[in-house]
């Protein structure tokens, strides 16, 4: 077996002393041997062990999404965003943060946009989001399947459904709406009572 001493190491590795002495101390890069004058040595198997793994270890695409459905929820998108940024500094991996303001069934969203090209360019590698609901209302399992065929992971960090009442109603009320949008005439104005009585009485359902 070959051994190379610290300052060859150091060569071949391309860092400095002080590097390979902290290495040393945090466990990451530790001499197969110390002589007793305090020498080190580095065996060449754990030399290409280590050059190996550096080589396959990437560094990761990580983007993190937060949405809210109006301006006044502004408190709120940017607790998301802090809540997303302290996990996120944990990975020790350079990422993004994509916000939007809108409803969780409006797809023209800019930044849901933005999220969809990244996956189709495969400029992304991870999506992190809080809850499921942050990234679509209704499709969710359309959009990560579309994600998983470009390789992409997204990690939901709180499994427990958050929905916000009052966007709920919002966005059921929309859906509503667009489907009467066609009709014309006294079918339209019967529809828009009806859409309008059918939201207060929801309302009213949630609140008690």
């Amino acid at each position: 077996m070959k051994y190379y001493s610290a300052k060859t190491v150091t060569q071949i590795l391309g860092v400095t002393a002080q590097t390979l002495r902290n290495w040393d101390r945090e466990g990451k890069l530790k001499p197969s041997y110390v002589k007793s004058n305090g020498y080190r040595y580095y065996s060449e198997d754990l030399i290409l062990s280590y050059t190996q793994e550096k080589k396959t270890k990437k560094n990761l695409n990580i983007i993190g999404y937060a949405r809210v459905s109006s301006k006044e929820q502004s408190d709120d998108l940017e607790r998301q965003v802090n809540n997303l940024k302290t996990y996120l500094d944990t990975k020790n991996q350079n990422y993004e943060i994509i916000t939007d303001i809108g409803s969780g069934i409006n797809y023209k969203k800019p930044g849901l946009r933005k999220l969809i090209e990244k996956i189709n360019k495969k400029e992304v590698d991870v999506i992190v989001i809080l809850y499921k609901d942050r990234l679509l209302r209704f499709g969710f399992e359309l959009v990560e399947y579309f994600a998983e065929l470009n390789n992409v992971k997204i990690e939901v960090l709180d499994k427990i459904d958050k929905n916000q009442d009052q966007e709920l109603v919002e966005d059921l009320v929309q859906i509503v709406t667009v489907f009467s949008s066609k009709l014309q005439g006294k079918r339209k104005k019967k529809t828009k009572e009806i859409i309008n009585e059918f939201s207060q009485n929801l309302e009213k359902s949630i609140n008690n």
